[in-house]
């Protein structure tokens, strides 16, 4: 576990998180970071694409359908812990839960660099089912319609056709599917001259990416104390259930210890950039203050410095 934590773009995300917290400024100029992550959704869907164009459609199976499992049974679990446990209102809890059941792929792309740096791999043709992230974010804002006409959640449902347009024509989703498709079509050989760029230079862009993220989880960090220690406790408990939950699925179908990280970490995280957007649009009587602390203030540092380290222990051992 403590290589994992150790990893340069783990520690640059930690020193820029407790710098954060210290009120030094650490944030990037203000065009720079959407030019970064562009650069690591693509670089992911190229070496996605790169697996896809040689994989057999019979491999798509198992994990394609370990995706959209996860995808419905993620919110699910997020709901009735965010009910139940921390007793929010229906559409506060169905917000939440959009958030639980969709992707986060910075934690992905994180992900990817640990194994890549431990040496470890994986099943490439899992970056391509990050496409799925819909199906989570729109099994929770289902569950916020209430039975019956004229409920207060009612309208959430005459929402769900747009978000879901929007959230399938996104930017996160587009750059990663161009590189799916370009990687798939150009193959090994002719990806060989631009990989000294999209793969030589992933760690470094990565590094700089975290800093970024980490000033922005220390501002979340500081408003953790305003939605109380059950909220806290939930967006704790969340990416380990949901984790070993991925865990379990990913060694059922057979995947290598890394794939098993990569679906532990998927069903892990939480999305803290498609779904806000989406749950505002279908759902805005929803407090975006809850969902945005629990996920990027508390789950995504959670899964950075002891998730991923933790569940590639996991993997190791049931693969």
């Amino acid at each position: 576990m403590l290589d994992g934590l150790l990893s340069a773009p783990i520690l640059a995300f930690v020193v820029a998180v407790v710098a954060g917290l210290a009120r030094f400024e650490l944030r990037l100029p203000e065009t720079l970071p959407p030019i970064l992550s562009t650069f690591l959704l693509f670089a992911i869907g190229l070496k996605g694409g790169r697996s896809i164009g040689g994989a057999a459609p019979a491999d798509l199976l198992g994990p394609l359908v370990a995706v959209i499992l996860i995808g419905a049974v993620t919110p699910l679990i997020a709901f009735v812990v965010m009910r139940s446990f921390v007793r929010l209102g229906r559409a506060d809890a169905a917000g939440v839960a959009a958030h639980y059941g969709a992707f986060s792929t910075v934690t992905f792309i994180v992900t990817v660099a640990v194994l890549e740096e431990r040496g470890f791999t994986f099943e490439g043709l899992l970056a391509g089912l990050l496409a799925f992230d819909f199906i989570g974010i729109v099994v929770g804002l289902a569950l916020a319609r209430r039975t019956g006409p004229g409920s207060a959640a009612g309208g959430a449902s005459e929402g769900l056709g747009s978000t879901l347009s929007r959230i399938l024509r996104g930017r996160s989703i587009a750059y990663i599917l161009s590189g799916l498709v370009i990687g798939a079509l150009a193959g090994e050989a002719r990806l060989a001259p631009v990989d000294p760029f999209f793969v030589g230079l992933f760690q470094g862009v990565l590094v700089l990416f975290l800093l970024e993220m980490g000033a922005i989880a220390a501002e979340r960090l500081r408003a953790v104390a305003a939605v109380g220690p059950r909220l806290v406790g939930a967006a704790i408990l969340l990416p380990i259930v949901n984790g070993t939950l991925g865990v379990g699925i990913g060694a059922l179908i057979g995947l290598s210890t890394g794939g098993v990280l990569i679906l532990a970490m998927l069903a892990a995280s939480s999305s803290y950039i498609a779904a806000p957007a989406a749950v505002r649009i279908a759902l805005p009587e929803a407090d975006p203050a809850l969902s945005i602390t629990a996920s990027l203030g508390i789950t995504f540092p959670f899964n950075l410095m002891i998730g991923i380290p933790a569940f590639l222990w996991v993997a190791t051992q049931v693969t």
